[in-house]
């Protein structure tokens, strides 16, 4: 029986994903999705759908994006929410590793050497 290797999310290094713009207003951050692709081109013609969605992120996760530089592990920006939040970001590293998922999942970061960086 072969052991299935678990991912470790701390060790993995997020940086923004370059085909998306974002903005900063009053603390806040908004994400601004192009929305690419065959789908998308029916549903911008036929039901009048947006080419550009913008994502707020609330108070975390704007501090979050903001300290993704594709340097950071994601084990050192949990210690960086831990230091800005304290107890407020309990569970930290459940709560983290969630919203980084989420993050990916949208292609709204990709992770250093693991991901296929757009050109």
């Amino acid at each position: 029986m072969v052991k299935r290797k678990r991912d470790n999310y701390l060790d993995y290094i997020p940086m923004h994903n370059s085909q998306n713009t974002w903005d900063e207003t009053d603390g806040k951050v908004t994400i601004h999705m192009v929305n690419r692709g065959f789908y998308n081109k029916i549903a911008q013609t036929f039901f009048h759908t947006p080419r550009v969605s913008h994502i707020d992120l609330d108070l975390y996760g704007s501090f979050l994006w903001k300290q993704i530089d594709g340097k950071k592990t994601v084990g050192q920006l949990a210690d960086a929410m831990n230091a800005q939040f304290g107890k407020d970001a309990e569970p930290l590293y459940n709560r983290l590793i969630k919203y980084v998922q989420i993050l990916r999942n949208n292609r709204f970061i990709l992770f250093y050497g693991k991901d296929r960086i757009p050109k």
